[in-house]
């Protein structure tokens, strides 16, 4: 059914005058290799050691040139850039990349990678970076309205008119970098739209919405809801099923009156709309694409965050509406990080998480990303230094990193970059795992790798007390059956148990720094004294990452 969908929307690129695919065999892609699906580019596994912009930084080249010596400085090999509609076709059907050119050839001095975001019909619900004769045109491009009639600035997604010049300007986009950077592969994928749903009401209210909200469920959708029941999210399911499992009717029939309903009737509509988009654009230049989500702060309701957009309770809609998407990725600056990544890192759906926040947190959750959920790529936002805070009201996003100068995302990643080619490798071996404690509440945490448990707890300070505010996690890569590489975030003490057949105790046969000198990790010192209590743990400090510091650790067993 999806790629009937697909066949279908994938027409709409030929109406428009698109054609030409590129070389699909050469260009980066996913893959599934063993346990985990990986971004391959140049003929191997990648894993995207990244960073968003701020929302206007790439809007002026001249601006960037002092940025991108400290982003590589930060030791990051991807940059998440915006390209707004506004930029590259500021009157209709006139286009101007020039802007877009200075950043492939900034991230190529800089030997770096892109990931490009359009800033499309939507940028967090809003379309605040469409052009101007888009903007005017209210007739042509018809705007979401409130329940009482009036207006917003936000474009309808029942508007072909605006899928249509969305369409052809995003294909003409991709059209041009295949041509610019079709042999280089500077950018590795694109992200469509940007937070993409419906606020300060659950749903459209324009003439149009209100005639597909009234009529019935489209029959593609309630075929793929049919086929894949079983594999349903369970609040889809369960709005589905307390309804009356119905295989046809209105919206409300199917899956009720509450809210859910209307954010689902968002999300099938912004689905179709993104899929006319991304089949245009992949008719072009097949880059692997994506979208992401704004979540769902605690309590809230359809309306009071991004309706419709591709939350977990609405990625099966999106599955069935927009085929040609290859994944869908969350936005995660609330707590429980763990809990919203892993609804992302779900069979067919690898996690790439695009905005996050930064700091000794960031570093923390980019290893439970990378570890234990085998992300493709992790980026914090407002990595130039030019992040704002949000806007007053807004339910929806998070302040970024906010600092060109962030030494634990730059730490981290100055250690992950030589261990790449291992921890892709233990990714799609499954034997990389990460332990992280989150909440202010957690002081200890337990971690099954192979036959070992870890036994995790903050470390005390100077004084004698534990700071529970900060997010502590250490990441394992098995390397043998009692040896692992350890790559830390934050203060702690680890012991090691078994509960497998054989002697009681585990020991510490040896601890090994790893040392980053000249961009390599090389042996340093041999810590078997004072350093790890005789034997007994293996001590995680903040300072591991500003020192370029990962530990090979051995165990055994004795009576």
């Amino acid at each position: 059914m999806r790629n009937r969908i697909g066949m279908a929307l994938a027409g709409l690129a030929l109406a428009l005058g698109i054609s030409g695919t590129g070389r699909a065999q050469d260009l980066p892609r996913l893959e599934q290799r063993g346990a985990a699906t990986q971004l391959i580019v140049d003929g191997a596994p990648f894993l995207i050691l990244g960073g968003e912009t701020a929302n206007s930084s790439t809007s002026d080249a001249a601006y960037m040139e002092p940025v991108w010596p400290r982003l590589k400085a930060m030791h990051l090999n991807t940059v998440l850039v915006p390209v707004a509609w506004e930029t590259v076709e500021p009157e209709e059907s006139r286009f101007d990349w020039r802007n877009l050119d200075g950043m492939l050839e900034q991230a190529r001095a800089h030997d770096m990678r892109l990931v490009l975001l359009w800033f499309g019909s939507w940028k967090n619900t809003f379309s605040s970076y469409v052009p101007s004769w888009v903007k005017r045109d209210q007739e042509r491009f018809a705007r979401v309205e409130l329940s009482d009639g009036r207006g917003t600035e936000r474009l309808t997604p029942f508007s072909t008119a605006a899928r249509d010049a969305d369409a052809r300007t995003f294909a003409e986009l991709m059209r041009h970098l295949r041509s610019v950077d079709g042999e280089r592969q500077t950018v590795l994928m694109v992200q469509v739209e940007n937070e993409v749903g419906t606020i300060p009401q659950s749903r459209d209210h324009s003439p149009a919405a209100e005639a597909a909200f009234a009529g019935p469920v489209p029959s593609a959708l309630m075929q793929h809801l049919a086929a894949n029941r079983p594999r349903l999210n369970r609040d889809l399911r369960a709005a589905w099923e307390d309804a009356g499992g119905l295989t046809e009717g209105s919206w409300q029939q199917v899956f009720g009156s509450g809210s859910m309903t209307d954010s689902l009737f968002m999300a099938w509509h912004y689905a179709t709309f993104l899929e006319g988009v991304t089949a245009a654009g992949k008719a072009q230049y097949a880059l692997p694409m994506f979208t992401n989500a704004a979540l769902i702060r605690p309590n809230y309701e359809p309306g009071q965050y991004n309706s419709g957009g591709p939350l977990p309770h609405a990625l099966d809609i999106w599955r069935a509406g927009a085929p040609s998407l290859d994944f869908f990725s969350p936005d995660i600056y609330f707590d429980d990080f763990g809990g919203w990544a892993a609804q992302y890192a779900v069979p067919g759906n690898p996690l790439f998480v695009p905005e996050a926040r930064g700091g000794p947190e960031g570093a923390a959750n980019a290893l439970y990303a990378y570890g234990s959920l085998r992300a493709i790529g992790f980026s914090p936002f407002g990595i130039d230094g030019a992040a704002a805070p949000p806007a007053a009201g807004d339910a929806s996003i998070g302040v970024g990193t906010g600092s060109a100068d962030d030494t634990a995302i730059a730490g981290l990643y100055a250690r992950l970059a030589p261990l790449a080619p291992l921890l892709l490798q233990k990714q799609a071996e499954g034997q990389a795992s990460t332990i992280i404690m989150e909440g202010a509440a957690q002081r200890a945490g337990r971690l099954r790798v192979g036959e070992y448990t870890v036994n995790m707890v903050r470390a005390e300070g100077p004084d004698g007390r534990v700071d529970t505010s900060s997010r502590v996690a250490a990441m394992f890569l098995q390397t043998a059956p009692d040896a692992f590489t350890v790559v830390g975030s934050g203060d702690a003490v680890i012991t090691f148990t078994a509960d497998t057949p054989g002697p009681g105790i585990v020991g510490l046969d040896s601890i090994d720094e790893l040392v980053l000198r000249d961009g390599r990790l090389v042996r340093g010192r041999r810590l078997n004294g004072d350093e790890n209590g005789q034997g007994q743990v293996l001590r995680l400090h903040t300072k591991d990452a500003a020192e370029g510091r990962v530990h090979e650790v051995k165990l055994y067993r004795y009576r």
